[in-house]
C-alpha cells in the first residue's frame, strides 16, 4: 500500500512539472541564468579585440550623463557589475548607469511623476559598451537570442538611449514584484504577457505609462527595457565605464 501511495505521489509531481513547464515554476524573484555557450572570459577577450559595426551618416555628439548625478533618488541596481545576472559573471568593473543627456533628463522626469503613486525608478542597466553586447550574443543559446541584441546592428543600449529598470516602493526602498524577474528569457517577460497577479500587471502598466509619457517605448519582449525616441540619432559606442570621467 505504501509503495502504491509513493508511486502515485511521484506520478502527480511529474505531471505537474510537465504541465507547468520550467519557466512557469521559476519564481519571479529568482535570477534567471543560462549556461554560456563558451567561457565568459574567452568571449570577453574576443569581444574586446573586435571592432563595432561601421556606420555612415550624421549623428549627434554623444553626451553620456550619469543618472545619479542628475537625481540621487534614482536608485542603481546594476546587475552586470555583479554575479546576479543571467551569465552569473560581472560584465562591468563599475556599477554605473549612463544615458545620453536628453534621455537621462526624460527619465528623471518620469521618476518624479511616479512619486505621486508612491514609486521611484530602480535602474538595472543603461548605456552598455558594444563589446558587452557581443559577449551576450555569443554566450546565449540560439533559442533565446530573441532576448539579446545582434552585435552587427548594435544595441540601443550601445547608443546610450536604452534603459533596463523597474519600480521601487518609496516607503520601503525595495523593488516591487513584477510578472517576471529581470532578464528572464521567457514569455512571462513580454510587455503584454498575461502572467503574474493583477497587482503585478498593474505595476508594470504604471511603469510603462510613466516612461511612455516621457518619450520612451517599451521593447515588446521585455517589460523592463525602454528605448528613448531619439536612439537612432546617436552612434554605437564602445567606451568602457572606466574611460568616462563624469
Amino acid at each position: 500500500m505504501m509503495k502504491r501511495l509513493i508511486f502515485l505521489f511521484l506520478l502527480a509531481a511529474l505531471a505537474a512539472n510537465i504541465s507547468l513547464g520550467q519557466s512557469a515554476v521559476q519564481s519571479a524573484d529568482e535570477t534567471f541564468r543560462i549556461k554560456p555557450l563558451r567561457p565568459v572570459e574567452q568571449l570577453r577577450k574576443e569581444a574586446l579585440a573586435t571592432q563595432p559595426p561601421h556606420e555612415t551618416g550624421e549623428f549627434r555628439q554623444p553626451e553620456l550623463v550619469e543618472l545619479i548625478r542628475l537625481d540621487p533618488t534614482v536608485k542603481p541596481d546594476i546587475r552586470y557589475a555583479t554575479i546576479n545576472n543571467f551569465l552569473s559573471t560581472p560584465m562591468y568593473s563599475q556599477a554605473r548607469a549612463f544615458l545620453q543627456r536628453p534621455a537621462a533628463e526624460a527619465l528623471v522626469r518620469a521618476h518624479h511623476a511616479l512619486k505621486a503613486q508612491g514609486y521611484g525608478l530602480l535602474i538595472h542597466d543603461a548605456y552598455r559598451p558594444w563589446y558587452v553586447t557581443k559577449m551576450f550574443w555569443d554566450a546565449t543559446p540560439h533559442d533565446k537570442k530573441i532576448f539579446v541584441a545582434k552585435p552587427w546592428e548594435g544595441s540601443r543600449h550601445n547608443r546610450g538611449c536604452a534603459v533596463d529598470l523597474t519600480l521601487y516602493d518609496l516607503k520601503t526602498g525595495l523593488p516591487v514584484k513584477m510578472p517576471s524577474g529581470y532578464d528572464e528569457m521567457s514569455e512571462r517577460s513580454y510587455a503584454d504577457s498575461p502572467a503574474g497577479t493583477p497587482e503585478e500587471r498593474q505595476r508594470r502598466a504604471i511603469l510603462r505609462h510613466a516612461m511612455e509619457g516621457e518619450g520612451f517605448a517599451v521593447y515588446p519582449q521585455e517589460w523592463w527595457h525602454f528605448d528613448y525616441k531619439d536612439w537612432n540619432k546617436y552612434p554605437v559606442m564602445n567606451v568602457r565605464f572606466e574611460e568616462i570621467s563624469h
